[in-house]
């Protein structure tokens, strides 16, 4: 793979476990998830050239000819363009999240009483889509039918990867109700962690941090050393994850439209 920032450089590692195809173009990378035409960052742009990033209407036009049918633009940048406002004439925002990483064994934290913690497998991850669609309708993010349609194929591809030893996901269940939930990837010896989320109404209990520390063991145990977690500049979450030994490396940088209602 390029030498692209850890953030993109994971990403993309994941996506090629669960089959999506990377088309490499010299200064930028085509990707598509066929089994999954709704994903949006699984169908995308990522610009591999740091020189190239202001070139706004370049790559809406580059990203159009690749995904004629599609109804978003999404697209990977190596570093934050200095040039802002030829994105927002292209009708993109721009939105950086932080990569942070550790070389250290991620702390096991108490669970709190009241909860049990077990790997995801069968009639579970119906109760990952339940999750995944009630949150979406909560924040009205996505339309509700693509959204639905999205969480059930990612659901099958994260199964396929766990039942194949690729990938482990944990879930907090509380009556045997799933209420928080993860993923962690092996790119390597890297792991990289996906989708952590807790419901509203079980946060600031430590549910994430204790799965943080429970699947970064199954991926220590399956030779990996460093440990990789993405999230919103804004998202509070951050400061749990630094509190975990988790540091900044270089931002993770996407340009982004989305689908029209």
């Amino acid at each position: 793979m390029l030498d692209l920032p850890l953030g993109w450089a994971t990403d993309l590692a994941v996506l090629e476990h669960t089959g999506s195809l990377v088309e490499d173009h010299g200064d930028h990378l085509v990707v598509r998830t066929p089994a999954n035409p709704d994903f949006h960052w699984g169908n995308c742009l990522v610009v591999t050239d740091p020189t190239a990033v202001d070139d706004a209407r370049r790559w809406v036009a580059t990203f159009r000819s690749a995904f004629p049918a599609a109804a978003w633009v999404a697209i990977g940048l190596p570093r934050l363009p200095a040039a802002a406002y030829a994105w927002a004439e292209e009708g993109l925002d721009l939105e950086e999240d932080d990569v942070l990483a550790t070389d250290a064994l991620p702390d096991l934290t108490p669970l709190a009483a009241g909860y049990a913690v077990r790997r995801i497998e069968g009639p579970d991850w119906g109760q990952v889509v339940a999750r995944a669609v009630a949150a979406n309708e909560r924040t009205g993010e996505h339309d509700p039918t693509g959204y639905a349609r999205f969480a059930r194929a990612q659901a099958r591809v994260r199964r396929s990867l766990s039942e194949r030893d690729v990938a482990a996901f944990f879930g907090a269940f509380a009556d045997d109700t799933l209420v928080a939930d993860l993923g962690i990837v092996r790119c390597g010896t890297t792991a990289r962690y996906q989708d952590v989320g807790t419901d509203p109404a079980h946060r600031r209990r430590g549910l994430a941090a204790h799965l943080l520390g429970v699947a970064a063991r199954w991926a220590a145990g399956s030779g990996c050393g460093r440990f990789v977690i993405v999230t919103g500049a804004t998202n509070p979450a951050g400061r749990v994850y630094r509190r975990l030994g988790f540091r900044p490396t270089a931002a993770s940088v996407q340009a982004y439209r989305r689908p029209p209602r």
